[in-house]
Protein backbone atom coordinates (compact mmCIF):
# COMPACT_ATOMS: atom_id res chain seq x y z
CA UNK A 1 0.00 0.00 0.00
CA UNK A 2 0.95 3.13 -0.87
CA UNK A 3 1.20 6.54 1.81
CA UNK A 4 -1.66 7.99 0.16
CA UNK A 5 -3.51 5.33 0.17
CA UNK A 6 -3.22 4.59 3.76
CA UNK A 7 -4.34 7.88 5.06
CA UNK A 8 -7.84 8.69 4.18
CA UNK A 9 -8.38 12.15 4.93
CA UNK A 10 -7.77 13.99 8.46
CA UNK A 11 -10.48 14.53 11.14
CA UNK A 12 -11.62 17.46 11.77
CA UNK A 13 -13.65 17.92 15.18
CA UNK A 14 -13.71 19.63 18.12
CA UNK A 15 -11.99 17.01 20.58
CA UNK A 16 -9.50 16.97 17.46
CA UNK A 17 -8.44 20.84 17.77
CA UNK A 18 -8.12 20.39 21.30
CA UNK A 19 -5.50 17.46 20.49
CA UNK A 20 -3.66 19.81 18.32
CA UNK A 21 -1.98 21.78 21.23
CA UNK A 22 -0.59 18.79 22.50
CA UNK A 23 0.91 18.05 19.27
CA UNK A 24 -1.63 15.43 18.19
CA UNK A 25 -3.20 14.97 15.11
CA UNK A 26 -6.09 12.64 14.00
CA UNK A 27 -6.45 11.13 10.63
CA UNK A 28 -9.15 8.26 9.31
CA UNK A 29 -6.98 5.41 8.32
CA UNK A 30 -7.64 2.36 5.51
CA UNK A 31 -8.78 -0.49 7.91
CA UNK A 32 -5.87 -2.61 7.50
CA UNK A 33 -3.38 -0.37 8.24
CA UNK A 34 -0.93 -1.19 11.01
CA UNK A 35 1.11 1.51 13.55
CA UNK A 36 4.43 1.08 11.63
CA UNK A 37 2.44 2.11 8.31
CA UNK A 38 0.85 4.88 8.97
CA UNK A 39 4.26 6.12 10.75
CA UNK A 40 5.74 5.89 7.62
CA UNK A 41 3.19 7.59 5.62
CA UNK A 42 2.99 10.46 7.97
CA UNK A 43 6.29 11.14 7.71
CA UNK A 44 6.63 11.01 4.05
CA UNK A 45 3.67 12.99 3.15
CA UNK A 46 4.17 15.83 5.82
CA UNK A 47 7.96 15.43 6.13
CA UNK A 48 7.93 15.36 9.70
CA UNK A 49 8.83 13.00 13.00
CA UNK A 50 6.19 10.92 14.45
CA UNK A 51 6.79 9.96 18.02
CA UNK A 52 3.96 7.98 18.78
CA UNK A 53 0.71 6.37 17.23
CA UNK A 54 -2.51 4.81 18.68
CA UNK A 55 -5.04 3.41 16.79
CA UNK A 56 -8.61 3.04 17.34
CA UNK A 57 -11.11 0.93 15.39
CA UNK A 58 -15.45 1.77 14.84
CA UNK A 59 -17.64 -0.46 14.11
CA UNK A 60 -20.39 0.00 11.77
CA UNK A 61 -23.41 1.70 12.79
CA UNK A 62 -27.21 -0.22 11.86
CA UNK A 63 -29.18 2.60 9.49
CA UNK A 64 -32.45 2.02 8.31
CA UNK A 65 -34.22 3.73 5.26
CA UNK A 66 -37.69 2.75 5.63
CA UNK A 67 -38.13 -0.94 5.24
CA UNK A 68 -34.37 -1.78 4.13
CA UNK A 69 -31.77 -2.27 6.81
CA UNK A 70 -28.23 -1.94 6.77
CA UNK A 71 -24.59 -0.95 8.25
CA UNK A 72 -22.53 1.87 7.73
CA UNK A 73 -19.00 1.42 7.00
CA UNK A 74 -16.34 0.52 9.55
CA UNK A 75 -13.86 3.14 9.94
CA UNK A 76 -10.42 3.18 11.69
CA UNK A 77 -9.05 5.87 13.08
CA UNK A 78 -5.02 6.97 13.87
CA UNK A 79 -4.30 9.86 16.63
CA UNK A 80 -0.25 11.12 15.60
CA UNK A 81 1.91 12.72 18.14
CA UNK A 82 4.73 14.17 16.36
CA UNK A 83 8.28 14.84 17.97
CA UNK A 84 8.57 18.47 20.15
CA UNK A 85 9.00 21.33 17.05
CA UNK A 86 7.50 19.28 14.47
CA UNK A 87 3.86 20.37 13.30
CA UNK A 88 1.61 19.60 9.91
CA UNK A 89 0.93 23.19 8.47
CA UNK A 90 -2.43 21.61 6.67
CA UNK A 91 -4.29 21.74 10.14
CA UNK A 92 -3.76 25.53 11.27
CA UNK A 93 -5.80 27.77 11.16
Amino acid sequence: MEARDILKRPVITERSSELMAENKYTFEVDTRANKTEVKDAVESIFGVKVEKVNIMNYKGKYKRVGKFGGYTNKRRKAIVKLVAGNEIELFEM
